[in-house]
């Protein structure tokens, strides 16, 4: 699909970007298949072929209007046109572009729609401020609407982690922005896991948020800022003077959160500009790898960890920040069935759940449309397959799956919870 500048962009980074992404477009419309809003909506401008078309509109130099930024914003970037485009489009980076675009062009949102974007964008990155209100949720919780209890899982006793100092092997962890406040059982999981392994799990205090929830909310500069504060925050680690190596090289950055992953692998690209950060940008994003990537070649040692004894079966959640960003498919699957933990999908599983980062407090009519029809398929298969656990890999899915009669767990809180149960054993 050929596309002329507008004179106002062409030779930006940005428009060339787009144009080079727009000429890769046949406009052959597989994409619209698997796209969850236009199957709930039948708008074909409610689809990634429509959407691309809007903004090959404003590549040309068509103005963006208000109904414009309202298909753009419908999209969940949940990437699953990227999975079924047989030309390579890449459709994730050219809708970020796309709202960018789109929210210069139009007016100011209402006054509520704009104080909630940005609470959602510097209060849920906020550490403090977001386990302290996580904490203070908790206990009003019973008073709370519906929609709001659906956001505040029930705690739970995380568990200890190991010390740091135990093996020479080293990796690298980012604990995310809200995981910390919502399911810190998750990280310490994580370590437990890993230091079982003979690999000790690093932090570094001064990394935070990925950048992805003020970037996709259009706060890119804000988004920017937080992966340079991440690259200055981890270089210490990646080159192995930080005090915790003690001389030891990290050997990955790992992510146990695959919306926070996604975005870090494309650290190199979205930086790719920057004088002063692209080249380590990319360095990160070689380094960094889910959760899933590194354990299959422990599954030996993992088999002994967790034991010859029967074990219950889950059903299984892929994230599409996993399946359809990263483009890791069956990898969940194969390590659970490996260490005798029967896996099984759910129809449609290559569908979003709805949650998409921040997408169903913005858009939360089609939010919960697609959680209700999620969570149905989900039971079906728990019921087929005599299953009392989901699970998925990824915090914003785990959450907004949560319901009383079925818990929703990260898979590595399995893996943890089995390994400790042989260990109780002996």
């Amino acid at each position: 699909m050929q596309t002329e500048l507008a004179p106002q962009l062409a030779g930006t980074p940005e428009g060339q970007t787009a144009q080079a992404i727009l000429n890769k477009c046949v406009h052959c419309g597989f994409c619209t298949a698997t796209c969850p809003t236009y199957q709930l909506l039948g708008d074909e401008l409610d689809g990634p072929r429509g959407r691309i078309y809007l903004i090959k509109q404003i590549a040309e130099g068509k103005p963006a209007t208000e109904k414009t930024r309202l298909h753009l914003d419908r999209c969940l970037t949940c990437r699953n046109c990227e999975s079924t485009c047989p030309s390579g489009v890449d459709y994730g980076h050219l809708i970020d572009i796309g709202r960018k675009w789109a929210e210069e062009q139009t007016n100011p949102r209402p006054l509520v729609e704009r104080l909630l974007r940005k609470a959602l964008a510097f209060g849920l990155t906020n550490k403090i401020l977001f386990e302290n209100g996580m904490r203070v949720g908790r206990i009003v919780k019973p008073l709370l609407p519906k929609v709001i209890q659906q956001k505040i899982p029930t705690g739970k006793q995380p568990g200890l982690r190991p010390a740091n100092n135990l093996h020479h092997s080293k990796m690298l962890m980012l604990e995310g922005c809200v995981q910390p406040g919502m399911l810190p059982n998750i990280n310490n999981a994580t370590t437990r896991v890993m230091s079982k392994l003979g690999i000790d799990v690093l932090v570094a205090s001064k990394a935070g948020c990925c950048g992805a929830l003020k970037y996709h909310l259009n706060e890119q500069e804000a988004g920017l800022a937080d992966m340079r504060r991440n690259i200055d925050a981890w270089w210490p680690y990646v080159t192995g003077k930080a005090p915790e190596c003690n001389g030891h090289k990290v050997e990955a950055l790992i992510m146990n959160a695959s919306g926070c992953g996604v975005t870090v692998k494309e650290y190199g690209h979205i930086l790719r500009d920057d004088p002063l950060y692209a080249e380590k940008a990319q360095v990160i994003s070689n380094l960094c790898k889910d959760l899933i990537e590194i354990l299959p070649s422990h599954t030996e040692t993992l088999k002994k960890l967790v034991g010859q004894s029967s074990k219950k079966g889950v059903v299984y959640h892929p994230p599409c920040t996993l399946q359809h960003g990263q483009q890791i498919r069956g990898k969940v699957e194969g390590l659970l069935t490996s260490i005798g933990i029967g896996v099984r999908l759910c129809t449609d599983s290559h569908l979003c759940c709805g949650s998409a980062g921040t997408y169903s407090v913005t858009q939360p009519e089609l939010s919960e449309q697609l959680r209700k029809n999620k969570l149905a398929h989900l039971h079906t298969a728990c019921e087929e397959f005599d299953a009392d656990v989901i699970v998925s890999g990824n915090i914003g899915c785990i959450t907004h799956l949560q319901q009383d009669d079925k818990p929703v767990l990260h898979w590595i809180e399995i893996v943890d919870q089995l390994i400790s149960k042989q260990a109780r054993s002996k």
